[in-house]
């Protein structure tokens, strides 16, 4: 039995004649310590294909299990990162913060969980800032706390919608590591939903694309044969990874191509770093 099963997920908006069918026969199934990345187009159905995960929409048909139990709500143990970062404005960085730890462990002393704020602000370089206001913060400094947030409640499954899109590519990349690294060490199951193609080979085992909508749904899927853990700079070199790429890269153009020949609608594509695209 898989961790995470999605099977013939169906999600519709609206009624009758105004009726729009977002993401179509949705089936996935995903290991318990899997890292599996979901790659797609701009308004594809990636943040509802979130929230039906999450518990916070309900399928219009099939089912959604996690550990063998359908998801009919929200949970601790599937942490979500999302694109926003739904900080409250009037609490401090380490007040938002343990606001969540002590929901996820009513069981701790204070002291337990300031200590586990403290851990998790510092693992994000925030410990300057973890008296600030998020008026005080910037862009990056914000989606950076809602990364801590997410990871200090220590849930069994990371979800992560388009987390670090927003972010400079240094600030990115450092991050990457510090999910990667996180993960690495119990290997929580983590499921990536990104438009960014390099992330998601080197961040993931495997990757899957979405087509895009309406009745938007998954694509083949694309094993990432490259050891971990893996060097950044080393990739463009890995022809592995140069394969991988490429093949993932002329789905994603052949699908767009030809969805818009039929509904007449430009795709924005996933991601594509030239420099690094190799013939």
């Amino acid at each position: 039995m898989a961790y995470l099963e999605l099977n013939n997920i169906y999600k519709i908006y609206g009624e009758g004649d105004g009726a729009t069918e977002v993401l179509s026969d949705i089936n996935l199934s995903i290991e318990e310590g899997e890292f599996v990345a979901i790659v797609g187009f701009t308004g594809s159905g990636k943040t509802t294909l979130v929230n039906l995960i999450n518990g916070l929409l309900k399928p219009t048909s099939g089912e959604i299990l996690f550990k063998g139990e359908p998801i009919i709500d929200t949970s601790h143990e599937r942490g979500v990162i999302f694109q926003n970062y739904s900080l409250l404005p009037w609490l401090t960085v380490g007040q938002n913060i343990y606001m969540a730890v002590k929901e996820a462990f009513p069981n701790e002393s204070k002291r337990v969980l300031q200590q586990r704020v403290k851990d998790y602000v510092a693992m994000v370089s925030l410990s300057p800032a973890i008296n600030k206001r998020p008026k005080e913060l910037s862009g990056g400094m914000r989606q950076r706390v809602a990364v801590a947030r997410a990871l200090a409640m220590n849930p069994e499954m990371i979800i992560m919608d388009e987390p670090l899109g927003a972010l400079d590519a240094l600030t990115r990349g450092n991050l990457q590591d510090e999910i990667l690294n996180i993960w690495s060490k119990d290997k929580r199951t983590a499921l990536l939903i990104t438009n960014d193609v390099d992330e998601g080979i080197y961040m993931a085992d495997r990757i899957i694309p979405l087509k895009p909508g309406p009745n938007a749904t998954l694509g083949p899927e694309f094993k990432i044969d490259i050891e971990r853990p893996r060097d950044k700079t080393a990739l463009n070199d890995n022809p592995n990874y140069k394969k991988t790429r490429n093949a993932i890269i002329e789905y994603l153009m052949d699908i767009g191509e030809a969805r818009k020949s039929v509904s007449q609608t430009e795709y924005i594509l996933p991601e594509i770093s030239p420099k690094s695209f190799v013939a």
